[in-house]
């Protein structure tokens, strides 16, 4: 039969809302930023919440180290101390490191697909305003009579009970916990969907960036890895509001329960902060040396190989719980078998800088800083993978010295590189030298001052968490000289964080491409318009725009081919702004305020305002639909 001879019922396929074509009168100021859904936007937003926190979370450390910087200090007491402590790892890992790989997830990644922006943009803007709303419930405990949290970041039972830690503030941590989770997952489920479905053409799987495909990797580590801690997290809040005992070991509870639950979702979520740092050094290196990067499919596929093992070694965490020798050899040797992919990548990386054309830049300092920091904690990490080292070594301040090698000498120190490297592109202006490399020298020094001596405290027997010391330890020269090291990171990172906002000011206009790079956000000039491409670009190669700069004229035909084409079916379809995902974010901010900080007779009424809340902004946003509107770029546009 012909179909085309019985169309089908208007009833059964009603016609999409025809798109509006003209461009509609841009919201300006605070209204423009809360409304927007422009991925590049959501970025910035993503990267200034970011480092606010990292500032937050940094004087957190700098109070922890100048309580330890001399034996029998009063400066804070031990209750004190343990909020400190418990702030300042959940802030650094969950506030800072995190959002600002989403805010280069957000900003880059679409640009290196060719892509107009990412698959939902008001789901984007959603997963960013939940970040805030996550954020404000964590922190509003210092502003409340009952204080911040004090049960540790890792949250481990029994301390977290109504027994140890009355009253709201672990109610804060895990409401806070739970709306970052939604946040997080929201933006991976997006940015996966964005990376496999909307590449420009050409842009095959293996001619993705290694930071594209980085974002990917890391993107379903969270999506897998989530909803174990989700778990932790309501079976923790049920104990705590409702009475039930998933923990309480003296009703038929299993406090060790917790530790699995948190090192299952906890050992993949090192690799979700250090794989994006992964990508952007192999960015970078290639972009400085001159050279493609050595062996991409190896270094791809050992990324995707590290996603994979790291949900095996969740248990070298717990060695001194009494595992049982099958157990732990098992764990052990999975956690010496990651360790091979990661120096495959070091290797690749040794492998594209050997006979290149070297250029020392800010961005590469920091980049090579990224390689023997984490190659320090990698080894210690190797160390810990033999059960009798760890039990020598658990929890004590080699443990400390260990992670922070990894997590700020491997993750901030590769995301200090990529801010710099991108900031072109952001900003449209480009960075002191002189005062990068001066930045980059004092964060170096201040950092190894403040972590190395920790290893000798570790080994000496000083235990971790602990708030004072007495003089006789022997542990005061290396307290001191730790402390030392701490204000002198502080002052590296502020010189850092100062040229960067005058740079943002001042600095001098960046133009197109100042490194003469080889990805294709690069053949964009800074401002990029909200559309991004004028015309989608075609991939001919690895390095896209390497070859556009080499193949120019055929680039120039494909492009104006592309052109007319799009110019026929429509223009360029644009999402409108919308208030409904901040919206649909205050009712989980309310909610959670409601469930966690409320005196008990009050919960349930202002949960339900904020529920309400939340389901008016969800059923507003379902009804905008699709809707937006076709952009007409004008010759002027497609030209530039």
């Amino acid at each position: 039969m012909d179909d085309t001879a019985h169309p089908p019922s208007a009833a059964l396929y009603p016609a999409a809302p025809a798109p509006r074509l003209w461009r509609p009168k841009a919201k300006t100021g605070l209204v423009s930023w809360l409304t927007t859904v422009d991925h590049k936007r959501i970025g910035i937003m993503y990267g200034l919440f970011a480092l606010c926190f990292l500032l937050v979370g940094g004087i957190e450390a700098l109070l922890i180290r100048t309580q330890l910087a001399v034996p029998n200090n009063t400066l804070l007491t031990a209750h004190e101390y343990n909020m400190l402590f418990t702030m300042h790892g959940t802030t650094m890992i969950f506030l800072a490191v995190m959002p600002l790989s989403s805010a280069l997830f957000n900003f880059i990644m679409p640009l290196q697909i060719g892509a107009r922006d990412v698959a939902f943009p008001r789901l984007n803007a959603f997963s960013l305003w939940a970040f805030v709303a996550g954020a404000i419930i964590l922190n509003i405990g210092w502003f409340l009579k009952a204080g911040a949290p004090a049960g540790g970041w890792f949250g481990y039972s029994p301390l977290t009970s109504r027994e140890f830690n009355p009253g709201s503030p672990i109610d804060l941590w895990v409401m806070g916990l739970q709306i970052l989770g939604v946040a997080s997952v929201a933006a991976s489920l997006n940015f996966i969907v964005t990376i496999i479905n909307m590449r420009a053409p050409g842009m095959k799987m293996m001619r993705l960036p290694v930071f594209t495909w980085m974002t990917l990797v890391t993107s379903f580590l969270i999506v897998l890895a989530f909803p174990a801690i989700t778990i932790a997290l309501v079976e923790l809040m049920m104990d705590r509001l409702f009475g039930t005992n998933f923990f309480n070991v003296a009703k038929g509870g299993m406090p060790i329960l917790w530790q699995h639950l948190f090192w299952v979702f906890g050992h993949p979520e090192v690799y979700i902060l250090i794989l994006p740092a992964m990508g952007v050094v192999s960015e970078i290196i290639p972009t400085f040396a001159r050279k493609p990067l050595f062996g991409y499919p190896v270094v791809v596929f050992s990324g995707v190989f590290i996603g994979f093992i790291g949900f095996g070694v969740w248990s070298h965490h717990m060695f001194t719980t009494g595992l049982g020798t099958m157990a732990t050899s098992a764990f052990a040797l999975s956690t010496m078998i990651i360790s091979v992919p990661t120096g495959v990548k070091i290797f690749n990386w040794i492998g594209t800088m050997w006979d290149g054309h070297l250029r020392m830049r800010t961005p590469m300092l920091f980049a090579l800083g990224f390689i023997w920091m984490f190659m320090i904690g990698g080894f210690s990490g190797v160390m810990h993978s033999a059960a009798p080292a760890d039990a020598q070594q658990h929890d004590s301040y080699f443990v400390i010295a260990h992670f922070h090698y990894v997590l700020i000498g491997g993750s901030l120190f590769s995301l200090l590189a990529a801010i710099v490297y991108w900031f072109p592109l952001i900003f449209g202006r480009i960075t002191s030298e002189l005062w990068g490399k001066i930045s980059f020298w004092v964060i170096f020094v201040g950092f190894n001052t403040t972590f190395f001596p920790m290893h000798f405290l570790g080994l000496d027997g000083m235990p971790r968490r602990t708030f004072t010391y007495d003089a006789n330890m022997g542990w005061n020269t290396p307290n001191l000289i730790s402390s030392i090291g701490a204000y002198i990171l502080a002052i590296g990172v502020a010189i850092y964080l100062g040229h960067l906002f005058y740079a943002a000011r001042k600095g001098p206009k960046a133009g197109r491409d100042p490194w003469d790079a080889r990805t294709l956000e690069w053949s964009l000039t800074a401002p990029i318009p909200e559309y991004n491409f004028p015309v989608t670009p075609a991939v001919h190669d690895r390095d896209t725009w390497w070859y556009e700069k080499h193949h120019q004229e055929e680039v120039a035909r494909e492009r104006a081919q592309h052109g007319a084409e799009e110019s026929a079916h429509g223009g360029i379809h644009m999402p409108f702004p919308s208030y409904y995902p901040f919206l649909t974010c205050v009712g989980l901010l309310v909610g959670g305020l409601g469930v966690a900080a409320v005196p008990f007779g009050h919960k349930l009424v202002v949960a339900i305002i904020g529920l309400a809340i939340a389901l008016v902004g969800i059923y507003l946003w379902a009804l905008e639909g699709n809707e937006g509107y076709h952009l007409h770029l004008s010759k002027e546009e497609l030209e530039s």
